[in-house]
């Protein structure tokens, strides 16, 4: 009798824990498709604001959102396809990759730091070398870069730092297949390949 009580307990402690993992997966889902239906929207409003503009030519700067599609991260090797949210709190990264605030925006000049979970978009990043490339878009820009570091440091060591030409970082918790919180943070540099503006 006891041992049936212990079961169905453990079954219900099961079902729960199941349903609350699936359920933060779904969010995690629907708002990823989300924010690709907001960069896609925000692409097409831009081609209209550059031909509005390509007689002007003002220089335009962009406001940036917590939550809100920053970017477009392509990475061939792995097949990561991704829209980046700005902002690295629970709730972005759950979704997608973020943008770490008040670090420059991907193509531009300074250093662009994007991070993602290690268990969800960025879980095959352990595969990828020095000489892979990414893609990056932002609204207006597309920028090919190749890696040019990879480095694993501890979760506490500084690993941000500031840079006068364009620069793209992209972190995430390491090693990748480690259970609980890892120790160290698998950290690749890229460098620009040919930053081009898009119609």
């Amino acid at each position: 009798m006891l041992r049936r009580r212990v079961g169905a307990a453990l079954t219900g402690l099961g079902a729960v824990l199941l349903t609350v993992a699936g359920s933060r997966y779904t969010t995690g889902a629907l708002r990823a498709d989300e924010a690709r239906r907001a960069w896609d929207a925000a692409r097409a409003r831009q081609a209209v604001a550059n031909a509005h503009a390509a007689a002007w030519n003002p220089a335009r700067s962009v406001a940036l959102v917590t939550g809100a599609p920053v970017a477009h991260l392509l990475i061939p090797r792995i097949g990561l396809d991704e829209i980046v949210l700005e902002g690295v709190d629970g709730d972005e990264l759950n979704a997608a990759p973020g943008h770490v605030p008040g670090s420059a925006l991907p193509g531009n000049a300074g250093n662009a730091v994007i991070s993602a979970h290690r268990d969800r978009h960025f879980s095959h990043f352990g595969e990828l070398h020095l000489g892979d490339t990414v893609t990056t878009e932002t609204l207006g820009k597309r920028t090919n870069w190749v890696i040019v570091k990879r480095q694993v440091i501890d979760k506490n060591a500084p690993a941000l730092f500031r840079t006068d030409g364009a620069t793209l970082t992209l972190t995430t918790c390491w090693p990748i297949r480690y259970l609980g919180s890892a120790p160290d943070r698998l950290i690749l540099t890229a460098k620009p390949i040919a930053p081009r503006v898009l119609d």
